[in-house]
């Protein structure tokens, strides 16, 4: 029989929840970790649309990846989706669970995973949680010399990424070494630059780290949605190898909070 605290250990024992950030929340949310799993569905954002593809499905225990409570509830009244939810999830006994900074941080995290998708290598940590560490946010690693144009519509296409934005003024010519951090990652543009970086694929870009670093790096916005959704690939794996017998289902319900016309 598996139990909640089991699926918790298998995704602490692969992102320990020490590697998080100090502003984070990881770990569970909601419910009861002595509580048997009857079934996992796995999101990046707990929206109520998500609640409720977990009761069709009848899966007990939800694993995101964005933490549903940053901030301490003051009342649950109903007022909020937050609120609702968390109302509902103790209603109907679903757990829900969430590794963020610390799954972004550990060895073959969320920005391992997307550069694997792209054939980087040599990988290492861009900013190490300690001296030495092979752990922390962001990774830098090399391709294959590839045209600047080449190299963007492969990571376009790669990740299914609508619009990709980038610095139309980097000098960049060919790409050969490369720095990912999935999410929100433009606080480590002077980190990738210093470290040799051609290029930094990140999200929630602005237009002033265009124009104050784009004359020096190519600077590629892959959106903060698309680059973690790979993150339900993670957590699949992480479960898998722990609880083989495991019922786990990707959320369909999922979508960009952030819409293109």
């Amino acid at each position: 029989m598996i139990k909640v605290k089991d699926i918790a250990k298998a995704i602490e024992d692969f992102a320990p929840k020490n590697l998080q950030e100090s502003y984070d929340n990881s770990g569970l949310q909601v419910g009861d970790p002595e509580m048997a799993v009857n079934g996992v569905l796995l999101c990046l954002d707990v929206t109520e649309e998500i609640l409720a593809e977990a009761r069709r499905r009848q899966c007990n225990m939800i694993v995101s990846h964005h933490p549903l409570l940053f901030a301490g509830l003051k009342q649950i009244v109903g007022q909020t989706p937050t609120e609702r939810i968390v109302a509902e999830a103790l209603l109907h006994n679903i757990a829900i669970y969430s590794a963020h900074t610390n799954l972004d941080s550990t060895r073959d995290g969320v920005s391992y995973e997307i550069a694997h998708s792209l054939h980087i290598s040599n990988l290492h940590p861009l900013r190490p949680s300690a001296p030495e560490a092979d752990t922390g946010l962001g990774i830098i690693g090399e391709i294959s010399p590839t045209p600047k144009l080449e190299f963007l519509r492969k990571v376009k296409e790669t990740l299914k990424i609508e619009h990709l934005r980038y610095s139309a003024q980097s000098p960049q010519i060919v790409v050969r070494k490369v720095a990912v951090c999935g999410g929100s990652g433009a606080s480590m543009i002077r980190e990738a630059m210093s470290a040799g970086a051609d290029a930094l694929l990140t999200g929630d870009l602005k237009y002033h780290d265009y124009t104050s670093y784009g004359y020096a790096i190519l600077l590629a916005d892959i959106g903060h949605y698309e680059s973690e959704l790979c993150t339900k690939k993670l957590f699949s794996r992480i479960i898998r190898e722990a609880w083989p017998e495991c019922v786990i289902y990707f959320a369909e319900s999922e979508s960009n909070p952030i819409a293109y016309v």
